[in-house]
């Protein structure tokens, strides 16, 4: 099987992410037009393979290194095809509920035995905190919420961050009640590269980081709080709150459901790297490619990309994120690439999944 660098340096045994941390929203506008059409997609927790299917297209393989992502994909599935959308809230975590247990069990005969199993050993974690709470990353926010926060900001000021008020009071909210000295050294221990690394992510993901997290994280939160609506929010309520409240991914909108269980039979999961996938040879005419070019050093990048540019119909879509390692089209493929700006530019600037510096959409010519 042919390997991803990253597979040699970071561990893929666990649930690192139990839901998406991508804007959805964004990811479907820049993909543009795809019915019909072959879509590849990172899978990590399936969220967005799943919002993919609203653009109607005929295919979507979703691939991760992580068995434990594959599987929250499969289970998301299961629950689609054999729950009504309240039960689907319920066991998500997006509303409280105490069946998820009597739901889990209903879902894993449809599972193969192995993805089954694995889902037994996370019944206390599901039962506690919802599919979307299972993951090291959710695990990591838990930490913040109980532990950190509270010494930095009231129980009131937390909650005012999603009241509706016009760009001016945002700002001036943000200046003048959140942006204290506590929250400044918060965010210099507790989102500083290392401890994210060890507790929220992979150390290995900032192996080609340069400069610092923390910094980069104040940057991010002034924009979701003052630049966006938080009461828009989804990402930012999770982080804060550690529900929903007044805003849901793509996915796991009402209006959606029906939508997505309708296509279910369209996404095809495999367990491996996106080289395994273009070694077979097969093309696609779009991909979610993730953040996964922060994670190569500049060689490998090229050499990737080289190969997903030869995966490529004409026209294929290429959209993907960089936090803090700038990845875009290599210089000796601008002839065969267009960076498309303008969906760029509005992408970014209403992109809710605010940790992300930089959203690129290339087209291939």
């Amino acid at each position: 099987m042919t390997k991803s660098d990253i597979e040699t340096r970071a561990k893929f045994d666990h649930i690192r992410y139990a839901q998406l941390w991508e804007d959805a929203d964004v990811l479907v506008k820049a993909l543009g037009d795809q019915k019909g059409k072959i879509l590849v997609s990172i899978c990590s927790a399936g969220d967005n393979a799943l919002a993919m299917l609203l653009l109607d297209p005929a295919k979507i393989v979703a691939i991760d290194l992580s068995p434990a992502q594959i599987a929250c994909l499969k289970i998301r599935i299961a629950a689609y095809k054999n729950l009504e959308y309240a039960e689907f809230t319920e066991l998500m975590g997006i509303k409280s509920s105490d069946k998820r247990i009597d739901l889990m069990q209903k879902l894993l005969p449809e599972l193969e035995s192995d993805v089954a199993d694995f889902w037994r050993q996370q019944f206390d974690d599901v039962e506690k905190y919802g599919l979307c709470g299972v993951g090291k990353f959710e695990r990591y926010f838990r930490i913040f919420r109980k532990w950190m926060l509270p010494r930095a900001q009231s129980r009131s000021t937390i909650e005012g961050v999603f009241e509706s008020k016009p760009k001016a009071e945002r700002k001036k909210f943000f200046e003048n009640r959140w942006d204290n000295w506590r929250w400044r050294l918060l965010l210099k221990f507790f989102f500083s590269n290392f401890v994210m690394g060890r507790l929220g992510r992979d150390p290995a993901f900032f192996d080609h980081v340069e400069g610092s997290l923390s910094d980069h994280v104040a940057r991010r939160v002034y924009h979701a709080g003052v630049d966006l609506q938080p009461e828009h929010n989804p990402y930012l309520q999770y982080i804060l709150l550690g529900k929903f409240t007044t805003a849901l991914p793509l996915a796991w909108r009402e209006e959606n459901f029906e939508t997505i269980r309708k296509r279910l039979d369209r996404i095809e999961c495999r367990t491996g790297s996106l080289e395994a996938f273009i070694s077979t040879g097969e093309k696609a005419d779009g991909f979610n490619l993730s953040d996964i070019f922060e994670y190569m050093n500049e060689d490998i990048f090229a050499q990737v990309y080289d190969s997903i540019v030869g995966a490529s119909n004409p026209e294929a879509r290429l959209v993907y994120w960089n936090m803090m390692v700038p990845r875009r089209v290599p210089g000796k493929y601008s002839s065969l690439v267009t960076r498309l700006q303008d969906f760029e530019d509005q992408c970014k600037a209403a992109d809710k999944a605010f940790f992300y510096s930089d959203f690129v959409v290339e087209e291939v010519r």
